[in-house]
């Protein structure tokens, strides 16, 4: 098999409401990881708390630049989590358009 020159890795923030309760998280594959969120299969903290809005993610090359940025995020403000996301999605708009249903 021949080994792939660019893999994708995201960092992303679910919610379950606007300004409810967030997760970050980091995945190789957001259509396999989001199907298994909305399943409620994807983490026993996304279950508990019924997160299954995506409402802001970001692109990698490299596996060790989303871990970091992960961290990163996972150590701000809350309040900087909500104006990192409202610059980009000022409404909560779920952007996960799979084919599972939330």
């Amino acid at each position: 098999m021949a080994k792939r020159s660019y893999h994708n890795y995201w960092v992303y923030i679910l919610t379950n409401k606007p300004k409810g309760t967030l997760y970050i998280g980091v995945t190789g594959g957001i259509d396999d990881r989001m199907e298994r969120h909305l399943k409620g299969e994807g983490s026993k903290f996304t279950a508990k708390y019924k997160l299954k809005m995506l409402v802001y993610y970001e692109e990698f090359q490299y596996i060790h630049d989303a871990i970091a940025r992960e961290k990163q995020l996972k150590n701000w403000h809350r309040q900087w989590k909500i104006n990192l996301i409202e610059a980009d999605n000022p409404n909560w708009e779920n952007l996960w358009k799979g084919d599972v249903e939330v």
